[in-house]
């Protein structure tokens, strides 16, 4: 928890807090053996103004690749961390541990509104591109086109 802490504060993803409200920090185990952290949130999520973003149908995007012969899948990693959130609004991020009382900066995983507000994120840096050769579901983009040099062209310029 210790590593995790001053990893996350070095980042700049949570910093010390005054809140008056906190949330429980703990580990869950990962597929791979690893821990991810975890913060209870469900009390915060119960008051929360809902932000009604739609994700993508998996049928309507399918029916894009209809024609497409080649791929390529990018697969984001923290990708919740490249949202920050609105100063005034990181006290109710706040979660106590033994070593102490933080707050997020970025958005942190657990929250309501985060798959919603990344999909709308990743499709306003995608606009150009979403419905010609690229979907987009959250975290994951797929890059599909007819022919090998028009994909090469195609994952240059999402890249």
């Amino acid at each position: 928890m210790e590593e995790y802490i001053e990893e996350a504060l070095k980042q700049g993803y949570i910093r010390p807090s005054t809140s008056p409200a906190a949330s429980s920090f703990f580990f869950v185990t990962k597929k791979d053996r690893g821990l991810r952290p975890c913060i209870n949130y469900r009390a915060l999520n119960k008051i929360m103004v809902k932000f009604r973003y739609p994700l993508p149908l998996v049928p309507a995007a399918l029916e894009q690749l209809r024609d497409a012969s080649v791929f390529t899948k990018l697969d984001l990693r923290s990708t919740y961390n490249l949202i920050r959130i609105r100063e005034g609004d990181k006290w109710k991020t706040a979660f106590v541990t033994p070593a102490g009382h933080y707050e997020y900066c970025v958005k942190p995983y657990g929250l309501d509104n985060a798959p919603s507000v990344f999909q709308d994120f990743m499709n306003e840096v995608l606009r150009d591109f979403l419905n010609r050769f690229v979907v987009v579901y959250i975290d994951d983009i797929l890059i599909y086109s007819r022919s090998l040099a028009e994909h090469c062209h195609h994952v240059s310029e999402v890249l």
